[in-house]
């Protein structure tokens, strides 16, 4: 029954992250259901959403190019520090601390998947078409910023990202999702890296989902032309509605 609740959340987490993102509101609280630790949790379903990151960067390829303030260089190096420095201090957080910080993240992500797009609009019309000078630091510090949260908690981040890049005054959505991956399989890939190292991963767990979540990935592709977006965005939200409040109560 465990490896049912597993799969068929991977399943259906692949086929979220193509249409409309919010994979990880089902990968991590399906694997706490059914008894992983939380830190494990974290880590085995961040790992097995990391092929979908790079199959998504495959498909951005030709829309990938630099940000007007920032490099693809560092945006890269950027990400791998803050990935690296986030995932660090997850496997340093306890269970129980981390046990305790999971409502507030769940909650976190939540409002982000579910104001994200008005917060990137807003960013991008007060950051207006120019973003910041080509030598300012910022663009590096908040992709920096974004990275370590990222390493951390894995919730969100899809939609963080993009309203980072829209605070930097990137208007073309498609560079917008392609630079988008490839932060995320930086950051992420280096996370697992880190996560393995210090025996945070459940693979035999972790295997299973990235089989199932790359199958619900290509079966939410073929669907996402035909289901309305907003639709399932509306269904994310009220997921992760219910996820952080049943983690709030304990």
């Amino acid at each position: 029954m465990h490896w049912i609740i597993i799969c068929t959340a991977a399943l259906f987490a692949g086929g979220l992250n193509a249409i409309a993102g919010g994979g990880s509101f089902l990968t991590f609280p399906a694997l706490v259901f059914v008894g992983v630790p939380p830190i494990v949790a974290n880590a085995t379903g961040t790992t097995a959403l990391l092929p979908g990151y790079v199959t998504g960067a495959l498909a951005f390829k030709d829309d990938l190019g630099s940000l007007r303030s920032l490099t693809m260089r560092k945006l890269v190096v950027f990400s791998l520090i803050g990935g690296l420095i986030g995932a660090s201090l997850l496997l340093a957080t306890s269970d129980a601390g981390f046990r305790r910080i999971i409502p507030w993240l769940l909650l976190a992500a939540t409002c982000l998947f579910a104001f994200g797009g008005k917060l990137a609009n807003r960013f991008s019309h007060a950051s207006g078409s120019a973003g910041f000078a080509p030598d300012s630091v910022w663009p590096s510090i908040v992709v920096f910023v974004v990275a370590i949260y990222g390493g951390y908690f894995n919730g969100g981040l899809g939609i963080l990202l993009l309203a980072a890049f829209a605070l930097l005054g990137e208007t073309n959505m498609n560079t917008m999702n392609g630079l988008k991956n490839v932060a995320s399989v930086v950051l992420t890939a280096i996370s697992v890296l880190v996560y393995a190292a210090g025996g945070a991963i459940n693979w035999p767990l972790a295997f299973a989902m990235m089989v199932c979540s790359t199958l619900g990935g290509y079966i939410g592709g073929r669907l996402a032309r035909k289901m309305p977006a907003k639709l399932v965005r509306i269904v994310v939200v009220i997921t992760g509605a219910v996820m952080t409040v049943i983690f709030f109560r304990g």
